[in-house]
């Protein structure tokens, strides 16, 4: 464990090398769906095709960059992804068809399979008990990411997509110079003699990690939650262009409160809150505001409405995203943090093509609710199994 000022400085500098990433990420979502109708003339099917195809990318590749970052380090694998995200974007900027677009969210999935290697790298400076805290640096430097990122696209917009693009790979090129002078490693490299083999669908390797007591329920909890936010990473924009008449500067706006409640959860509040309540509160009261949340999008009747509604949203993620991770951490052996929370970034990924998939077809054959009614059901789903498995046990690190 590194000393405690060598331990801040790189939490520093980890998280502003997210941010830095994120903002650029950031700047394109909000736009992407309305992009993709509006100037290539793709269905809503289509468009959760294309969300999907990032998410199949990094499902196939985080597990492996998780390994790769277990033999090899964090650093070379943080600064490498940032090098094939900053080219996706720019492919976007060039994009005129279905194809070309699939292909540059193709290629930002590859560079965007780095979660679990950042997770790993704040599991490698930090104590168990601060586990949560840390994790919620990365959901902070996230959250930043969709305050400033959504607002700059929506504005950027207006100067034509391919500018959007542009600005986006600048932030991703920046991070990663950023990282490539300023970021330490954070692993005691071992050599080893044995072969390591990258698997592109290690069935062995997830097996066993679901024999971990208590890894397998968490990580099962997680894809669920994944899958239901990920109905709607594709049509809330669309929801807001065709039926609230938004525009693309106040859906900038939304995912920008959604952000900025996630930095105050996140980076601020989750620390308090770990301290008076456990592991298993935090998770109750993050399902039940992502459930209530994600059901009312749909009727939200104007603006306001809908960013009431979002942040009570945001509320929910904001506990979830780094209170299930630390604990997938807090269970998990010391020398497979990389290869276990690159292996739940690869679920959740899994989660996050199922779940754009149906939610484009829900939208576009069932009705404009269903993808968040179907995110809310499967949320109440999961607050079910964890008072079934968790509510009479006291969580403790094994």
């Amino acid at each position: 464990m590194l000393k405690r000022k060598n331990k801040n400085a790189s939490l520093a500098v980890i998280f502003v090398t997210v941010f830095i990433d994120l903002m650029g990420f950031g700047i394109l979502i909000p736009i992407l769906p309305t992009f993709a109708s509006t100037e290539i003339g793709i269905s809503d099917f289509g468009i959760g095709v294309i969300v999907a195809s990032y998410s199949f990318i990094q499902f196939l590749f985080n597990p492996i960059f998780g390994k790769v970052s277990d033999r090899i380090g964090r650093r070379p694998v943080i600064i490498l992804s940032l090098f094939f995200t900053g080219i996706s974007y720019i492919i976007f900027s060039f994009s005129t068809t279905f194809l070309v677009l699939i292909l540059s969210r193709m290629l930002a999935g590859f560079g965007g399979s780095n979660v679990g290697t950042a997770q790993a790298y704040i599991a490698d400076i930090t104590e168990p008990s601060q586990r949560s805290s840390g994790m919620g640096l990365i959901g902070a430097a996230f959250g930043l990411g969709f305050v400033f990122g959504p607002i700059i696209g929506g504005f950027l917009s207006e100067y034509g997509y391919p500018m959007v693009g542009f600005v986006s790979a600048g932030f991703s090129f920046l991070s990663m110079i950023f990282a490539l002078f300023f970021l330490p490693e954070s692993l005691k490299l071992k050599v080893k003699k044995e072969k390591i083999s990258y698997k592109l669908l290690e069935l062995n390797s997830l097996k066993e990690t679901f024999q971990l007591r208590y890894v397998g329920l968490f990580m099962l909890l997680f894809f669920i939650i994944i899958f239901s936010m990920a109905n709607i990473y594709g049509t809330f924009a669309l929801l807001g262009v065709k039926f609230y008449h938004f525009t693309d500067k106040q859906i900038g706006l939304l995912f920008g409160i959604v952000g900025f409640v996630g930095v105050v959860v996140q980076g601020g509040l989750i620390k308090i809150l770990s301290k008076k309540f456990d592991d298993k509160t935090l998770l109750f009261a993050g399902i039940t505001f992502m459930m209530f949340g994600l059901a009312f999008i749909p009727y939200g009747i104007n603006f306001t409405g809908v960013a009431i509604v979002t942040t009570v949203l945001a509320i929910g993620t904001g506990l979830l995203q780094p209170t299930i991770p630390s604990l997938i951490s807090k269970y998990s052996p010391e020398d497979k943090q990389g290869s276990i929370l690159g292996i739940n970034q690869s679920l959740s990924a899994l989660a996050r093509v199922l779940g754009p998939l149906w939610g484009g077809f829900a939208f576009e054959y069932l009705g404009y609710e269903f993808p968040f009614l179907t995110g809310g059901i499967f949320t109440f789903i999961t607050l079910l199994i964890a008072l079934y498995y968790l509510n009479s046990r006291k969580l403790k690190r094994v």
